[in-house]
This record gives structure tokens, sequence and C-alpha cells, in this order.
């Protein structure tokens, strides 16, 4: 069986979680190939470096200076991601019918399928989160997402089944289109790793620019301020393995998946934004998380809302972020539910050999 796997690109973690699924393939005996853009080979490059890349089309997203302006910002550039939606299916079709794929796998690439193999959207925003000044619209967000996913033959969920799960109302919802598989929470990491803990906070950069860099720029100044040792990850896999020292902070552009499960593991906290493979990712290392949802990302905040709610993990809003609502947060007590071993993703992959 030959597969294309394309992972939407905004953000690392539409890759990262497609890394469980590309390993899972690969051990059923799979061909596996990738559509990447330039944002994300380096990473794939690095974890699959013999697996073969092909170019895909990039949404090239810029997100808005304010949070607030995101709603304007999705109208402002609809005609942009329509143009992306349209080329990124005229190149799902010629890379079928040039290389003979059986299936076609979509990590939320809303147009990658093909007429000529069999396709699989990934998701966990079944339902799109809203701000409240717009949730009159949410209905209409969930019937359009409805009707992109009926080019699909099936919609996989990276979730548990049972409610609430690690994503909540984003990922549980009463109607489909299509079939919908959970295939359980997907992370590169296999499994937590022990180790003393001699670093204060470990930070995760992550995002869309300019929230990305602006994020960077807050952990900095906030993190100079508090004593003890902290390890900053730029989450640059672009710019290679890079390592430096400013302070009381160790930079890395990037980390391997091994070295950065080893130094979440040496860290007394996590700081990261609260993107759903992040979540996961520290679900799975057993983390202590104080989570800074990207402003605009309605669906981030929703995320680690509720999560926080339940005593899983600190939430700290963008704007109020700084070293005393860091410092603050030591002091509660949180923790992520690990996720149950289950056999969810393999089963739905070994379904696929036989459609």
């Amino acid at each position: 069986m030959r597969v294309l796997v394309a992972p939407l690109d905004w953000g690392l973690g539409h890759a990262t979680r497609c890394v469980p699924v590309v390993r899972e393939f690969l051990r059923q005996g799979a061909e596996v190939e990738l559509a990447v853009v330039k944002a994300n080979s380096n990473f794939f490059s690095e974890v699959f470096p013999d697996v073969k890349q092909h170019m895909a089309p990039s949404y090239g997203i810029v997100y808005p200076k304010h949070g607030y302006n995101m709603a304007l910002w999705l109208i402002k550039n609809s005609a942009h991601l329509n143009l992306v939606m349209r080329e990124e299916h005229r190149f799902a079709e010629e890379m079928t019918k040039k290389n003979g794929y059986d299936v076609l796998f979509s990590d939320n690439r809303f147009a990658f399928y093909s007429k000529n193999a069999y396709n699989v959207y990934m998701t966990h925003q079944r339902r799109i989160a809203f701000p409240p000044a717009f949730a009159a619209f949410e209905g209409v967000g969930q019937m359009w997402h409805a009707r992109l996913m009926k080019k699909f033959n099936e919609v996989w969920v990276p979730d548990f089944e049972k409610e609430p799960g690690y994503a909540g109302n984003l990922s549980h919802v009463d109607y489909c289109p299509q079939p919908v598989k959970f295939v359980g929470p997907l992370s590169r990491f296999e499994s937590a790793v022990e180790s003393k803990k001699d670093i204060n906070v470990m930070a995760v950069v992550s995002g869309v620019e300019p929230a990305r860099s602006r994020f960077e720029e807050k952990l900095r100044e906030a993190l100079r301020k508090i004593p003890g040792k902290h390890v900053m990850v730029l989450g640059k896999p672009y710019a290679g393995f890079k390592n430096w020292t400013e302070g009381n902070i160790e930079f890395f552009s990037h980390l391997p998946i091994e070295k950065f499960a080893r130094t979440v593991a040496r860290s007394q906290w996590v700081v990261s934004r609260g993107g759903y493979s992040t979540i996961m990712d520290m679900a799975v290392l057993g983390a202590k998380c104080i989570c800074v949802p990207t402003p605009g990302q309605y669906e981030q905040i929703v995320l680690t809302r509720d999560l926080a709610k339940k005593g899983c993990l600190v939430k700290i809003d963008d704007a109020k972020f700084n070293e005393k609502t860091l410092k603050d947060a030591f002091d509660l007590k949180v923790a992520l539910p690990k996720p149950e071993k289950q056999n969810l993703l393999s089963s739905a992959i070994s379904s696929l050999f036989h459609k």
C-alpha cells in the first residue's frame, strides 16, 4: 500500500502528531511518502531520513499583530486560503496520478484528497471554537468544516471516544458527515523518562509569526528575572541544532526527539503555548504545564481553559504573562492525566489495508 501523508503547515504541531501515524504505517509495511513545506521539511528529515518528501503548496500563514483581529483577518484572507486549497487539491490529484498512491492522509489540510485514492482526514477540531463576540457563527463554522469533510472517506480524531478526552467538545460533537474513528491521543514521544529535576523552567516557543517571536521575547524577559537554571527551545527545526547561553537561560534552536524528552524530564515546569499537539506530548511525558494560549487562536484558549478548570495545567492569558504571574503559577498543583495505552491507531491503519 502506497501512502502520502500531508500535515497542515500552521505551526509545527500538525507535523509532530503525524510522527506516530507515519511510524505505524511503516511498521505495518506501507510505503510512505510525505507532502511537506519548507517550514517542516527539516523536522521530517530528522525523524524520517529515509522517507521521500514532496514539496506541497504552503498556506504561508502570518497571524495578525493583535489576537482580537483574528476574525477579521480570516475574512480578509479568505480568498488566499481558498486559492491555496485549490492548489493543494490540484497537487493531490497530480501526485496520485503520477505516483499511484492508494491512500492520501491529510492532517487538517482541507482539500488534500483525490478521486483516485482512499482519503483520510484527521482533525481534533470537529467543532471550530469561536470567541464569544462571534459565537453566533459557530454553527456556520461547523457546517463549513462538515462540508469539507464530505470530500474524504474517513475522519480520524486524535482523542479518546469517551468524553471528554483531552479535547473536550472540540473533538466530541453530535454530527459528522463521514465515518469517524477515534485513534487516541497521538504523540511523537512513546513514554516518560525519569530524571533529576535540575532545570526550573523549560520554555517551548512555537506557533506562527509574529505571535511566535513576541512570545519568545516575553519568555526571555520573565525568565531572566527568575533565579535558577532555565532552558528555552525556540522551535526552529529549519535553523539546525544551535545552542548558546545568555545569563541563566540556555537556548536551543531545536532539539531532537530524544533530547527534548530528556529535557522535559529534567524540568520542574514546562511553559508553552496551548496547542493540542503540545498537550498530547506533555501528557505522555508527564510534564507539569503552564500554558499561554496564542492570542486569537480561540481553540487554544478553550482547550487550556477547560483543562485548567480540571486541574490538569495552569493557564495564563498572553496579555497577563510576566514574571509575577509565572512565579505565582509555581505554587499551584496540576497534573495532566496520562493517556491509557490502546491500539486505536494500529487498528485504524490496519483496516486501510482491506479497503
